[in-house]
């Protein structure tokens, strides 16, 4: 088999990308190792959402199964009760298309994502998965960019004993950093990797007054990283650059998209671009059978 029948074969088969994203999941006991938390809890919580969205469990159930351990393990931090589930047919429901076969693995989106949000040392909301077809001398190399998936049902919110983690209507999957005590679970929920923990390093050391900028994102201006009001000690992931959608912009990696390999849009709305590219045989979502229904969608 020649090398352009194996890449054909690898891009044609969605399970190729779910290999190519679990390496950016992250080890549960390396999230948890030096949390305050209950390592065993964040695990076994872990598994069971997934059962919740694939339908295997209800709920109810789950709440009932976690909700003494939670309230010894989180005392009155804990808040009971089911995570916000909007109707995603209904109203604006932001989503992002990414075109593989445009995407030529530069980074932009990387670079101009860091840039945008202030992102510390160790945080990326949005990389870009590599991995080589063949061998040498015949290679052939295949990207995956990788934001935040925006699920409809987030694992994420169903483990998030403080429901810092919720689902706006517009789709996004939000953090209140108010809310938010850094416990790690939603890390070790979150089946792709998009979510990560703010120790609070900084780029100081390299880039002078760093720490004086504010962070924009939920455009709430928090202060700088020096006075320690920024983000810090909870968790962070990508969010549709929300603050840039509010000023009627696109996110910062759509627009500075060299291969123009990104769309963004209303899915609701059915003479979107978005909606009909991801109406294309091409369109498919990573991991699909295990019902978070994504709301980043790619095309083959």
């Amino acid at each position: 088999m020649g090398l352009g029948d194996k890449l054909n074969l690898f891009m044609l088969d969605p399970k190729s990308y779910d290999h190519m994203v679990n390496t950016q999941v992250k080890d549960p006991i390396n999230v948890m190792t030096d949390s305050d938390y209950d390592m065993d809890l964040a695990i076994r919580m872990g598994k069971d959402a997934q059962k919740v969205l694939s339908g295997n469990m209800t709920q109810d159930d789950f709440h009932q199964k976690y909700s003494p351990d939670l309230k010894i393990e989180f005392g009155d931090l804990y808040a009971s009760g089911n995570a916000n589930t909007p109707d995603p047919s209904k109203g604006v429901r932001w989503g992002m298309v990414i075109d593989l076969a445009k995407c030529v693995g530069c980074d932009t989106c990387t670079v101009s994502c860091k840039a945008e949000n202030r992102t510390p040392p160790g945080v990326s909301y949005n990389v870009v998965i590599e991995q080589e077809i063949g061998v040498f001398p015949n290679l052939a190399k295949v990207n995956l960019p990788r934001p935040c998936m925006q699920c409809d049902k987030p694992p994420c919110a169903q483990v998030c004993p403080t429901r810092a983690t919720y689902k706006l209507e517009n789709g996004i999957v939000a953090i209140d950093y108010d809310r938010c005590i850094g416990c790690r679970y939603c890390v070790v929920a979150c089946p792709y990797g998009a979510r990560s923990f703010d120790f609070g390093e900084s780029y100081e050391d390299e880039m002078i007054g760093f720490n004086d900028i504010t962070a924009p994102e939920y455009g709430v201006d928090r202060g700088t990283r020096e006075k320690g009001k920024t983000p810090q000690g909870v968790v962070r992931k990508c969010t549709f650059c929300m603050h840039r959608l509010e000023r009627g912009e696109e996110p910062a990696c759509v627009e500075t998209c060299i291969g123009d390999a990104r769309y963004f849009g209303d899915l609701n709305d059915p003479n979107s671009v978005v909606s009909k590219l991801a109406a294309s045989p091409r369109a498919f979502r990573l991991k699909e059978e295990l019902g978070t229904e994504p709301r980043v969608i790619y095309l083959r």
